[in-house]
């Protein structure tokens, strides 16, 4: 087939993108539950007939864009192209399989045009819940951790595979919400083929290999040409990170080979009874989401920045953990992944790494609104950035995901949980030549008048965000609750007027704080970010 010039292409690529993120404010305007609603945990992609991915919504999840053409292949395994039809509806949530936890729905629609198949769309959101315990580190085997869908038809042919409804809505906390959420999904894959038709009639195409194989080949090139700028090698990093007992090591060895790189997690410590184990498919998603930020993070996603490189753990690490391994917070570890590259890199691109960020920080609260309906939800806050050559890192900034934090007002209004307090804590940034980003101290009351049980999932609260090239460590993350510190992985159980306190990390700083310039540190100071006394002993100066 013949290609399409590269205006052409240009042109046709910005409108697949623009398709995308059309799906995914489908499903935000539709959604029940603040989480999609407010804080976008979903993502969306589109593939072609062949399953290769082609284009995401530009406000997708890092995590879901990771997973979602590995999904796409297991989907297809089971349910081979030639024996899909209009109107199919492929669903799972099997951890192994989808994004690496439960509660994540990964909802897929063939789309065909005058009786062919030519693409697929898929969504992935996060749902208020999917039963089980509920999600919590207190996990010790995935069994307890909800319900778990094989991949299957949620629709076949348009009809209802009403067995599935049923079962979903028998096993979970708050069914409306639930399905609220999934059918917003679903729909918004109705959305995506009918664009997807429509973008194909006006270009006139037949079918889209001619333009996924130009998209794929200029994406690849790109990553392909960074990569090779890397100085040959290999490059090495471990880290401890907290888990619920005691530390877990995390390794790494990165070997760059002209325009390819390979990532081992070989030394990476075992998987644990806890629910902080992580599926292969989400190490490999934050594997390529950290090299993609390091060579080409201008470029969308798509097939053509996974085809370089190549992502490996021992089975039974917890980086690789097998069933039935808990994994409903293999976020608390995943994430590290991130930093744990940039560290291995930041001898061979200093001008590129990142010191490691406070990192975004969640926790999950089951309970009642004040008018009595049950409430299952998840409430995100924000550390600091790192910061890196030439720039400072930003304030509670989510990192490495991109959820954002829901409103107070529309908290209040879903939960019926007081947002007494969010501000700055000065000091949290690591110091250095550019400071690391501060973190926040946020207060929540319960006012709903009935209990609610909160699940923490708390990270940096013993290894905080270090910095690179000289740059300070950030200050580390606390949680309290009516002013007495408590385990940051624990589970407990907020009473009518309890208050929960987090006092969110601070990331590192870059380079000798002696560099910093004096102006800025006197502008540090004058925003909040810095107190004098921190100002003098970090930076010798005394505004």
């Amino acid at each position: 087939m013949k290609d399409i010039d590269p205006v052409n292409l240009g042109i046709m690529w910005d409108r697949l993108t623009a398709i995308t993120d059309e799906i995914l404010l489908s499903i935000v305007r539709t959604s029940f539950s603040v989480g999609v609603r407010e804080a976008w945990d979903l993502a969306c992609v589109l593939f072609d007939r062949e399953g290769r991915s082609i284009a995401q919504a530009t406000l997708s999840m890092p995590a879901f864009i990771g997973t979602a053409p590995f999904t796409m292949q297991h989907m297809l395994r089971r349910f081979p192209a030639e024996t899909l039809a209009p109107g199919d509806v492929v669903v799972t949530n099997d951890p192994w399989l989808g994004t690496g936890h439960t509660p994540d729905i990964c909802v897929m629609r063939p789309v065909f045009a005058d009786g062919e198949l030519i693409g697929f769309v898929m969504t992935i959101s996060h749902l208020p819940d999917i039963g089980g315990a509920g999600l919590s580190p207190q996990a010790t085997s995935i069994y307890v951790e909800g319900l778990i869908l094989p991949i299957c038809k949620l629709y076949q042919a348009g009809e209802p595979n009403q067995d599935i409804h049923d079962l979903l809505r028998v096993n979970v906390r708050t069914p409306d919400q639930v399905f609220g959420d999934l059918m917003a999904n679903v729909n918004g894959t109705a959305v995506g083929g009918r664009l997807l038709r429509e973008f194909m009639a006006e270009y006139g195409l037949t079918d889209l290999r001619a333009l996924a194989d130009g998209v794929i080949r200029q994406s690849e090139r790109a990553i392909r040409e960074r990569i090779a700028a890397i100085p040959d090698g290999v490059y090495r990093n471990e880290v401890d990170v907290e888990a619920v007992e005691g530390a877990v090591s995390l390794a790494v060895a990165i070997t760059v080979d002209g325009d390819e790189v390979a990532i081992d997690f070989a030394g990476s410590g075992p998987s644990v009874p806890m629910a902080i184990n992580v599926p292969l498919c989400y190490t490999r998603a934050f594997s390529t989401y950290a090299i993609k930020c390091l060579t080409t993070p201008s470029i969308p996603n798509n097939q053509g920045a996974v085809n370089p490189l190549r992502v490996t753990a021992p089975e039974g690490c917890i980086l690789n953990a097998q069933r039935p391994s808990p994994t409903g917070g293999r976020h608390t570890i995943g994430w590290f992944i991130v930093p744990l590259i940039m560290g291995a890199l930041a001898a061979a691109i200093p001008d590129r790494v990142q010191a490691e960020p406070g990192m975004a920080s969640l926790f999950l609260l089951q309970g009642k609104r004040p008018d009595g309906r049950d409430v299952a939800t998840q409430y995100f806050l924000a550390g600091g950035l790192g910061a890196m050559a030439g720039l400072d890192g930003r304030q509670t900034t989510p990192s490495p995901t991109n959820n954002a934090v829901v409103p107070s007002e529309v908290w209040e209004s879903e939960t019926g949980i007081t947002v007494v307090r969010r501000r700055l804590l000065p000091d949290t940034g690591g110091p250095g030549e550019f400071r690391g980003g501060v973190g926040q101290e946020a207060v929540l009351r319960n006012d709903s008048g009935y209990p609610y049980t909160v699940s923490l999932f708390g990270m940096r609260t013993v290894y905080p965000a270090r910095g690179y090239h000289g740059g300070g460590d950030g200050q580390r993350r606390r949680f309290a609750i009516n002013g007495e510190q408590v385990a940051p992985k624990g589970r407990y159980v907020l009473r009518p007027g309890d208050t929960l306190t987090v006092h969110e990390a601070g990331g590192g700083g870059f380079g000798d704080p002696k560099a910093r310039d004096r102006a800025r540190v006197a502008q540090d100071v004058a925003a909040g970010f810095v107190t004098a006394d921190a100002a003098a002993r970090d930076y010798g100066e005394t505004p």
